[in-house]
């Protein structure tokens, strides 16, 4: 980039004395780089980047824009997000996998990236769908750019695309199918056959994030941001969490409420889970479809009455259909940090961070299943327990990141379960 300087002279307006030289204006002539724009038969040169990138959704709408991130091709599922803060933990949220995250917040990249808020190893989603992408960061925290950061996980992501509009189609028409392409020799033929042939359904999408091996985890949440610190007990328990997905603040909260944790994969045996003489079994999130993992709805049924256990999650659906529920998918699912959530038990409306495309069916739990939780824009089951069990479970992230933290305190109730059965055994 060139700049030239010039002195323009003005008319004076005031009636007081003034020079020629206090009258003159500096102005800048700026040169930027640009981009080519095919127009006909010549080439164009722009100011600005143009858009270089296509989504094509299953419906046959195609959505252009520009690009950010990684370039290539790449399907899957749309689904709408509202939080307002929060996009680096929802990058690396492992739930996500398999989706294209579009954030109904327009403005997003403006903090950067920074090594703390990461709440997996790696990005599992798909893409990333946004309206306006910050061109500057600032965040003392910061290390790096979104764009940056993208591109070195190879995640696409596009912007300056008309995020109100999808999210208006993905409420009526529910979430769909999408290809996203940077691609020119592509056609749009081609990605919108690309869409239509892909399903999400019925896939199993955890083993992917799982881990391969048991790990202990040690890491609490940071002082600075520690909460409930003057409720913790004394003593402490040691939890088994299944990894389904695991975000790490669901480990840092119990680390943080006084827990040895263990964290073993998807696929670990049971009976091995209970050599382990646990306190109490975490069964974690998880993306995708719970009736795709029947592998793991076996291992739950092994644990339950056994010991304390607590879902959240896909581990609340998986233990909804441990106890011989039944799951359905849901026409957008819940993905936000604004939920309100009902509980049943004391009246209290909590504000939830959700992350979710499926949902107990409440009407096929058998005898003895105590709803706890309701979610209050669609009267869905947000939570359920089985005293006799010693069983309780979360459809929502108490744990939140992003998000508020109402639901916090459900941590201190596992605790006292786990208590309550050391004390009786």
């Amino acid at each position: 980039m060139a700049a030239k300087a010039m002195y323009l002279p003005v008319t004076p307006l005031l009636s007081t004395p003034v020079t020629e030289k206090s009258m003159r204006v500096r102005s800048f002539t700026v040169k930027c780089s640009t981009g080519s724009v095919s127009t006909g038969g010549s080439v164009a040169t722009a100011p600005w980047k143009v858009a270089d990138a296509r989504l094509v959704l299953e419906d046959g709408s195609i959505w252009r824009a520009k690009s950010f991130g990684a370039s290539g091709t790449q399907v899957g599922e749309v689904v709408f997000n509202t939080s307002l803060t929060g996009y680096q933990e929802i990058l690396t949220d492992p739930s996500y996998a398999g989706q294209f995250v579009l954030m109904t917040c327009p403005h997003i990249g403006n903090t950067g990236i920074n090594i703390d808020d990461e709440e997996s190893i790696q990005c599992f989603l798909a893409g990333l769908v946004i309206r306006s992408l910050s061109i500057s960061t600032s965040n003392y925290r910061c290390t790096e750019s979104l764009s940056d950061y993208l591109s070195k996980r190879n995640i696409m992501g596009i912007y300056d695309v008309d995020t109100r509009a999808i999210t208006r189609r993905l409420r009526e028409d529910g979430s769909l199918i999408g290809v996203l392409s940077t691609e020119k020799s592509k056609t749009d033929a081609e990605l919108l056959e690309m869409s239509r042939t892909w399903n999400i359904v019925g896939v199993d999408l955890i083993s992917n994030v799982s881990c391969k091996e048991p790990y202990e985890w040690v890491g609490k949440t940071g002082l600075e941001w520690d909460f409930n610190s003057n409720r913790r007990f004394g003593e402490t328990f040691h939890v088994v969490a299944y990894d389904f997905g695991i975000k790490h603040n669901i480990l840092r909260r119990l680390a943080s409420y006084g827990c040895k944790i263990t964290v073993v994969p998807s696929t670990w045996p049971a009976s091995e889970t209970l050599k382990m003489n646990p306190d109490g079994v975490l069964f974690s999130n998880g993306p995708g479809d719970p009736s795709a993992v029947p592998y793991a709805v076996e291992t739950v049924k092994e644990i339950i009455g056994k010991v304390p256990v607590f879902g959240i999650c896909m581990g609340h659906q998986l233990l909804g259909q441990a106890l011989g529920g039944k799951t359905y998918k849901m026409k957008f699912g819940h993905h936000g940090g604004n939920h309100p959530v009902r509980n049943l038990r004391n009246g209290s409306v909590e504000i939830s961070a959700q992350n979710h495309n499926y949902a107990v069916d409440p009407e096929s739990l058998p005898n003895g299943v105590e709803v706890t939780h309701v979610n209050l824009n669609d009267g869905s089951c947000a939570g359920l327990a089985f005293p006799q069990q010693k069983l309780m479970s979360l459809q929502y992230h108490p744990e939140a990141s992003p998000g508020p933290h109402d639901s916090d305190l459900v941590f201190q109730q596992f605790m006292e379960l786990m208590r309550k059965e050391k004390v009786h055994t």
